[in-house]
């Protein structure tokens, strides 16, 4: 399955789960392939970090647009391929969109986000050709505290679009992300059992569900 994780708001934290996903199907024993298709490159430089640190399980950079292409089309069954790409190179994001199974979209909560996502997805079934992929959001970087409901009013906007699901499962703002992404290590590698080890195993759980069955 191609997974593409995009977003056209700069920020939206989409290297962050590319990598820790990668690093949770890896971990599952499943064949992952990570493609790094944002000249901001962060993912590739996070995997580099990673070698230089011999963490295990391993993962790569595949390539650029070509070698996607040609991964696509041969997919082998059970294998993952999860591409990282935004708006800073906007024919790879066009070419990856046309080529994915399904779209994941990191959402901060604000109405800025909400606008983005709605332009979004009208670029998504321009782009698709046929049915096109599914498009699935969650809200990154959300509230911590209680009394904050600007992540609850921007998931209750998400479920009003058509075209998209939601994800039930929530990433907030935590300063473990960045120090796990600093460090090479997916967050429930860096802190297991932390907050925010238990929201990135519940997305990956509610992303790659055909994964746990």
């Amino acid at each position: 399955m191609l997974t593409v994780v995009a977003s056209l708001k700069g920020g939206s934290g989409k290297s962050t789960v590319t990598f820790n996903l990668a690093v949770w199907l890896a971990m599952a024993g499943i064949r992952v392939r990570a493609f790094d298709l944002d000249p901001q490159a962060t993912l590739s430089d996070v995997i580099e970090v990673r070698q230089d640190e011999k963490t295990k399980p391993a993962l790569r950079i595949e390539g650029g647009i070509a070698e996607l292409m040609a991964a696509d089309r041969a997919v082998a069954d059970g294998e993952e391929i999860l591409v990282d790409v935004g708006t800073a190179d906007i024919e790879a994001m066009n070419a990856a969109v046309s080529m994915a199974d399904r779209v994941l979209v990191p959402v901060q909560p604000s109405q800025a986000d909400i606008w983005s996502v709605q332009r979004f997805l009208r670029m998504v079934r321009k782009e698709s050709q046929d049915q096109g992929p599914e498009v699935y959001a969650f809200i990154n970087r959300g509230d911590t505290h209680h009394a904050v409901r600007e992540s609850d009013e921007a998931a209750a906007a998400l479920v009003t679009l058509p075209g998209l699901r939601l994800l039930r499962p929530r990433l907030r703002q935590r300063t473990a992300f960045r120090r796990s992404f600093s460090e090479g290590q997916a967050v429930f590698e860096l802190e297991p059992r932390g907050k925010a080890a238990r929201e990135l195993l519940a997305l990956a759980a509610a992303t790659y569900a055909h994964v746990l069955k």
